[in-house]
């Protein structure tokens, strides 16, 4: 059996991992899809191009409210996909070439990976072809994550798609049936709205229930004028054929369109790697169990990004893959992973950003806070840009004025929320944010400004 110093599973943010300065090692790199991971292929990068095309199709729509007359004349569905995967495959290409062919210290096994053994692997080719076996001192998990399917879907047999999927479809649906309301559902519905689809969205619970309870309340009315929305609702069958679909619900009801996605959350790889074999514990929720070094519960394995982290956010497994590289030179003196303040964004319309505690947190914590909400529509540019939905809302410790949690909800809020989660990781607070600094007139972060200065503090 070959033995190699180090074995990274994922071509995701694993692949950072493999750089210059292990050019001394004899590492084995393994991909069961292709190189890139979920956020290059199916995830933060062409969901975002896609966003971004149906944003401008949106401002034409909305651009008479300006004294701009314009119009959406056609949308081609598949110029825009081709745009996408046109950029984005040649980098997944070019990653796979530069592994294969110009990294001398690496192998690459293309194929699905399980420990047959302590630290002992098998990697079944992708191309049938048989399987090799291989053991590691050290190990890199970062096989990421998959689409959770729901039974009723599956065992209907009807064809569906998923986020995975979706995107290289060849036409635009007339109508699409979404089943999931959390952050995958509602980037979606926006897309395939802005681009000429109608939308139906059934959920089991409220839109996007890991929100503040602002950004639900506000979020939750626009959508219910935007789509079709059906919550709190489980569905009991689903029947039908490509091109044509309905989702029974359990009150009796039902919806139909002629696609259906589902965006029902995803969940670790980890359940595919036979980690029994060598000990490597997990979460109930199939997460591998790790520590602020990255550590699994086995010497020498590590963890990383959505097969082991709560946080399912290409941000997040960059700064766990920084965490695991130094860990894999340094292991005498090692970091570790920092997530007090981790923000993350859903990019629908409007967008949404947030970072640190909801109020219901604050509330459960028994926490002495105060919050202050400011309108878009209330400061400069955003009364330039008619905006009437828009906001930014900052929670603080009442007695100490620290930033304890920040939800924007508006255009560009991944980009106005930034200087709250630059304050609130380097502990400055509200009060110092507010008035120490200069804040651009009339830019849009004086919804930021406004906000601190709403705040009732107490010192």
């Amino acid at each position: 059996m070959r033995h190699h110093d180090l074995v990274v599973i994922g071509t995701g943010s694993g692949n950072s991992i493999v750089d210059e300065r292990i050019a001394h090692l004899d590492v084995a790199l393994v991909e069961h899809g292709v190189f890139g991971g979920t956020c290059l292929n199916v995830g933060c990068i062409p969901t975002k191009m896609y966003v971004y095309a149906a944003d401008v199709a949106q401002v034409v729509r909305h651009a008479g409210r300006y004294g701009v007359d314009a119009t959406v004349d056609k949308v081609r569905w598949t110029d825009i996909r081709d745009r996408v995967f046109g950029r984005i495959d040649p980098i997944s290409a070019g990653g796979r070439e530069y592994r294969v062919d110009r990294s001398p210290n690496v192998t690459v096994y293309e194929g699905h990976a399980r420990f047959t053994g302590h630290k002992e692997l098998a990697v079944a080719r992708t191309d049938g072809s048989g399987a090799d076996a291989f053991s590691a001192d050290r190990i890199v998990l970062a096989a990421g994550s998959r689409p959770v399917i729901p039974d009723v879907v599956t065992e209907s047999g009807v064809p569906y798609e998923t986020s995975d999927t979706v995107m290289r479809i060849d036409a635009l649906p007339e109508h699409l049936v979404i089943l999931g309301s959390g952050y995958i559902g509602v980037e979606f519905a926006h897309v395939f709205s802005a681009l000429g689809a109608r939308v139906t969205i059934v959920g089991r619970s409220s839109i996007l229930r890991r929100q503040d309870e602002t950004v639900c309340e506000r979020f939750t009315e626009i959508v219910h004028r935007r789509w079709d929305v059906h919550l709190g609702n489980e569905v009991t069958g689903v029947r039908g054929s490509r091109g044509d679909v309905t989702l029974e619900l359990a009150d009796g009801s039902s919806v139909h369109g002629d696609l259906l996605l589902v965006a029902t959350g995803r969940r670790p790889n980890s359940d595919r790697l036979d980690l029994d074999r060598t000990g490597v514990a997990t979460h109930p929720d199939g997460r591998i169990v790790v520590d602020d070094q990255q550590r699994t519960t086995v010497d020498g394995i590590f963890a990383l990004g959505d097969v082991s982290s709560a946080y399912q956010l290409k941000h997040v497994a960059n700064h766990e893959a920084k965490v695991v590289a130094h860990n894999l030179l340094h292991p005498d003196a090692p970091r570790r992973s920092d997530h007090r303040f981790v923000p993350a964004a859903v990019f629908t319309e409007p967008q949404i950003a947030a970072v640190g505690l909801t109020e219901a947190e604050c509330r459960a914590g028994h926490l002495d806070y105060t919050a202050a909400v400011q309108e878009y529509g209330d400061v400069a540019y955003g009364w330039a840009m008619e905006d009437t939905t828009g906001f930014c809302k900052v929670i603080a410790e009442r007695g100490t004025g620290r930033i304890i949690g920040a939800h924007v909800m508006g255009a560009q809020a991944s980009t106005v929320i930034q200087p709250l989660i630059q304050a609130m990781s380097f502990g400055l607070g509200a009060r110092e944010m507010a008035t120490g600094q200069y804040w651009i007139h009339p830019a849009l972060a004086e919804v930021v400004e406004n906000a601190l200065l709403g705040l009732d503090l107490e010192i």
